[in-house]
């Protein structure tokens, strides 16, 4: 990857159309996000930043700390468990730019502000029914094993629950 062509910095209100299409573009493996969503998650977050490649958003990343009001089954998964924790929501990273490893960057940004913020676990999930075997192998990569399963969306998807250490 050439880094020179991309920054990752905190997202603003005015990149929030860039990262509602890019939600889109992948909720099949995400949850649905529209402009209220998107912005009451954004006050909510710890950590939400984009990628940026020639003035043009292509990844985001949605995280948050133990103790908001969030209303995702799967962060409340994790806050009934752990104490301290940095929950990542949900990464996209645009069709046009995978295979780049913007995802990676990332990653490592996110365990990099979880060492500045005192934070030893990182919680996600992902699909393993239907199964999402990229991300599987994603996170495996990261460090991050399961603690756990759930259904969710009404019983049609089971989401495979882990952590990494930081």
């Amino acid at each position: 990857m050439n880094t020179a062509a991309f920054a990752i910095r905190d997202a603003t209100f005015a990149d929030h159309a860039a990262i509602i299409r890019l939600n889109l573009e992948s909720e099949h493996l995400l949850s649905p996000l529209d402009a209220q969503r998107l912005a009451d998650l954004d006050q909510q977050a710890a950590y939400h930043r984009v990628v940026e490649a020639d003035g043009e958003i292509v990844a985001f990343l949605l995280a948050f700390r133990e103790g908001v009001p969030y209303d995702s089954p799967n962060y409340r998964w994790f806050a009934a468990r752990y104490g301290r924790f940095l929950y990542i929501d949900r990464i996209a990273v645009s069709a046009s730019h995978q295979g780049r490893q913007l995802g990676r960057a990332l990653y490592a940004d996110l365990f990099a502000f979880a060492r500045r913020h005192g934070i030893d676990t990182i919680a996600c999930e992902f699909y393993v029914a239907p199964l999402n075997e990229a991300s599987r192998a994603f996170h495996a990569r990261h460090g991050f094993h399961e603690v756990g399963t759930q259904w969710v969306a009404d019983g049609k998807k089971q989401v495979s629950l882990q952590v990494a250490s930081v």
